[in-house]
């Protein structure tokens, strides 16, 4: 029997005709209804016939969490008076609950996205909806684009809805094709906001850490609401590690205390959904699966620490993980939400209410800070290798592509010009990252199709902390469990090794099998021990395990999991497997290298033979007679990394270089750029032969740089000959003292005494340029800088007569400077001079 009554309470009902007569008239519409208003149940089931009449249509609804499309379907089956399986089902990975009649079915985005690369028609299916785009996960971005590809290339009848729990509508209409916006108004329940900062500053979160203080604070506010409010708290936290820590502070709270996460039992999260049984309170303590999507029944306060996680990517080093961040402000007004769904509430944030003007407006879309090695292959299944015919919000970056088809080239995904391969094809239908589909593929052939699934089943998701580090133990413990992620563990396995039975079970000791299938995901994670815990991936990552871990005394590891923190220059372990060398030649033998290597090496040359796998050197022999030119090669990486003063510079080929470098920037052509970057890259115009006959960096230390320097002198066109007429080394002054030009400044620079300059009205030019004069007292110390002569003879030549005439009265100092005969020498000196 239909629920008449519960759907007729759904606010987003008054915003159905507007929907329906937009898709009758352009096929495509955002609907955008605020939590709570019912788009994820109603809509479905008016477009599919199966509420307020019409034809039955078969109607796909995308979910972005497992939990969410289980409860999705589970209520609309409710409101339609069955129970899911009937008209309304769902499909998600490894579990599968749809009947002979169903017209609803509600699936992940990662599904739906599998179920278009078998049938890019969509053969039967009248409409589909993605729900939630707006948190712009990866799959539903890609999902979008292709089925946006579907309708123009193929099925332009397909019905197309965006559903967005937020107003940020705009650029997905955009991407639709101007595609009508649908707002249902909600039923606005006021939520008055606590701000609940702690009392004394916490640590930022970094990498996966967490401040425990932070945390602390967290479960004394969730106490606090508990004194001030009523109803159940639903508290927000970044993630699993978290909420159990979280949840072991509130022991002794007198109420029940539930935690809801993508990893939760589905008989919590069933709970969670259903409401109290009406004999106490609740806390629920959840990730942000709680955002949006999920009605949580009975709550009336939120407290929200303020963290949620994001994928993040270091393609340099080969690491990906989860990262904490501040939540943005749309996941600050989606968690508030919660409280005033059904009556006011309130909402404590954990922070101050001047941050939050700071925070991001938005979460950042996954597209833009995630591994994309996956997305890169369901592109290239997709015909479409680079992404670039793909209707996306935002395009892919460029290196993150760049490492993602790298990936794939090396597990035989696509081929060199990023086609995929047959291979390939077979990977993207296993639901795993291409990684893993690789090690599941290869390693069912040396370990056996089970125990090859066993360990993909692992690593697809992360054992929990109390599994401890070792990968094998892991195994043995997830065997053996009876705890929920056990459970969940089995039935993937079950799910894997669907796809390689008949491979045999293999042969060997399960801890070999563990580290040979974890090398074949993760190559250039392989590592070899370097002492006291600490490990040289072939990546060229340092890689540490924690004190205690019984890995610390392998030779070899296959690092599964791994985290950099902040400002550290190694990794730390988390999940890894023994394997011996021969297991990480085979692994990584891709990333193997043997032959003679030359290169500057702790400030000289070093030439050897040397065997590698990337980073992480196997064997290394002394090479005596290296090929010249490698070892020109090396010289010149010398030079670039510590400079041209590897030469030998006289003062005298210093200054010829400062004056090159003053005639190229005033006068320009032909006269050389003499800058480091412009002569490393002229090394065989101006250091040959020399360069080609040097072996050692002592030999470059016997290189005359200033006569090197002559080789780019514009010899060709004539004007060399005229250095020493635009650029003068030195200026002969009045006195007849030859003085130095000094051109390292940003302009030339003449320091010479006051009295050689007597008689000399205008200021000495070089290239036109005036120089800047230094007029030095008799003792040779500065008295004045001028580079205007005639001026200072007339202003300031009184000032500074007055006041040195006293202290060198043995010297002129004349009225009248410019009359005068210019000397370097004594009154006295002079006199005899002249008798």
């Amino acid at each position: 029997m239909i629920r008449t009554d519960a759907l007729d309470q759904l606010p987003v009902r008054t915003a159905v005709p507007a929907l329906e007569r937009a898709l009758d008239d352009r096929g495509v519409a955002v609907l955008c209804a605020p939590p709570g208003t019912g788009k994820t149940t109603l809509v479905p089931l008016v477009l599919a016939g199966l509420a307020g009449g019409g034809p039955v249509r078969r109607v796909v609804v995308a979910e972005p969490r497992r939990i969410a499309a289980r409860a999705a379907a589970r209520r609309m089956a409710w409101l339609i008076g069955e129970r899911a399986g009937g008209r309304v089902g769902f499909t998600v990975r490894g579990e599968r609950v749809v009947g002979r009649d169903t017209v609803v079915e509600v699936v992940t985005t990662g599904v739906l996205l599998q179920r278009l690369q078998r049938d890019q028609e969509l053969a039967g299916v009248d409409a589909v909806i993605i729900d939630e785009c707006h948190e712009r996960h990866l799959d539903a971005d890609t999902v979008a684009a292709f089925l946006l590809d579907v309708r123009e290339a193929i099925r332009p009848d397909l019905r197309l809805v965006a559903a967005s729990a937020t107003t940020d509508a705009q650029g997905w209409a955009r991407l639709l094709g101007d595609a009508p916006v649908v707002e249902a108004q909600g039923v606005s329940h006021p939520v008055e906001v606590v701000w609940a900062p702690p009392a004394a500053p916490v640590r930022p979160p970094h990498g996966m850490r967490v401040d425990p203080a932070l945390l602390t604070h967290v479960a004394a506010t969730v106490r606090r609401a508990l004194a001030e409010r009523d109803g159940d708290v639903l508290c927000f936290l970044p993630g699993v590690g978290e909420i159990g820590r979280v949840a072991g502070q509130l022991a002794g709270v007198a109420t029940e205390v539930l935690q809801v996460h993508g990893r939760a039992p589905a008989a919590v999260q069933d709970a969670v959904l259903a409401g109290s049984s009406g004999e106490g309170r609740r806390v629920v303590l959840a990730t942000s699966v709680a955002e949006s999507s999920l009605t949580v029944p009975g709550v009336r306060v939120v407290v929200d620490s303020g963290l949620a996680r994001e994928p993040r990517t270091d393609h340099a080093r080969g690491l990906s993980a989860l990262t904490t961040v501040r939540a943005s402000q749309a996941a600050g007004r989606q968690r508030a939400g919660r409280a005033g769904r059904e009556a006011p509430g309130a909402v404590y944030r954990c922070w101050a209410q001047a941050e939050d003007g700071r925070l991001a407006r938005f979460p950042s879309p996954e597209i833009e800070v995630a591994d994309l090695a996956a997305f890169a292959l369901q592109a290239a299944c997709w015909g479409d290798p680079d992404a670039s015919a793909l209707a996306l919000l935002d395009p892919p970056p460029a290196g993150a592509m760049s490492a993602a088809r790298e990936v794939l080239t090396a597990v035989g995904a696509v081929d060199s010009e990023g086609r995929v391969t047959g291979r390939g094809v077979r990977m993207s239908r296993l639901g795993l990252h291409p990684r893993l589909a690789r090690a599941l593929l290869d390693g069912a052939a040396e370990v056996g199709g089970r125990r090859a699934a066993e360990v993909v089943a692992l690593l697809s998701e992360e054992p929990p902390r109390e599994y401890g580090d070792d990968l094998a133990a892991a195994l043995r413990a997830a065997r053996r469990g009876g705890d929920g992620y056990a459970a969940r563990w089995r039935q993937e396995v079950r799910r894997l090794s669907s796809f390689v039975a008949g491979t045999g079970e293999g042969s060997g000791p399960d801890d070999a099998a563990v580290g040979l299938v974890a090398a074949l995901a993760f190559p250039e994670r392989v590592a070899r021990a370097r002492g006291e815990g600490a490990f040289l991936m072939v990546s060229g990552t340092g890689a540490q395990l924690r004190d205690g871990s019984g890995l610390r005394s392998a030779s070899w590891l296959a690092v599964a999991v791994a985290d950099r923190p902040a400002h550290s220059a190694s990794a730390r372990v988390r999940l890894a497997a023994v394997i011996d060398e021969d297991t990480a030649r085979v692994a990584a033998g891709h990333l193997r290298f043997a032959g003679e290597e030359v290169h500057w090496a702790g400030g000289d040359v070093v030439a050897r033979r040397v065997e590698r796998l990337g980073a992480v050197e196997l064997s290394v022999r002394p090479l005596k007679q290296p090929a010249p030119e490698l070892v020109r090669g090396a010289l010149v990486e010398g030079l670039r990394r510590e400079g041209p003063g590897l030469l030998r510079w006289t003062r005298e080929s210093e200054q010829l270089r400062e004056r090159l470098a003053f005639l190229h920037r005033e006068l320009g052509e032909p006269w050389p750029d003499v800058s480091r970057d412009a002569l490393l890259e002229r090394t065989d115009q101006w250091l040959e032969p020399e360069l080609s006959r040097a072996r050692r960096r002592s030999d470059l230390a016997r290189i005359d740089a200033g006569q090197a320097l002559r080789r780019l002198l514009p010899w060709a066109t004539g004007e060399a000959v005229r250095l020493d007429e635009l650029a003068p080394s030195r200026i002969e002054v009045p006195s007849g003292s030859r003085i130095r030009v000094e051109y390292g400044g940003a302009q030339p620079v003449l320091a010479v005494k006051l009295q050689e300059l007597f008689g000399l009205r205008e200021t000495p030019r070089v290239a036109g340029v005036p120089v800047l004069v230094h007029l030095l007292s008799p003792a040779g110390r500065p008295a004045a800088v001028t580079a205007d002569l005639a001026s200072f003879w007339q202003d300031g030549y009184r000032a500074v007569r007055a006041e040195l005439r006293g202290r060198y009265p043995k010297h002129p100092w004349p009225e009248d400077p410019t009359t005068v005969e210019a000397t370097r020498f004594t009154k006295e000196r002079l006199k005899r001079e002249r008798e």
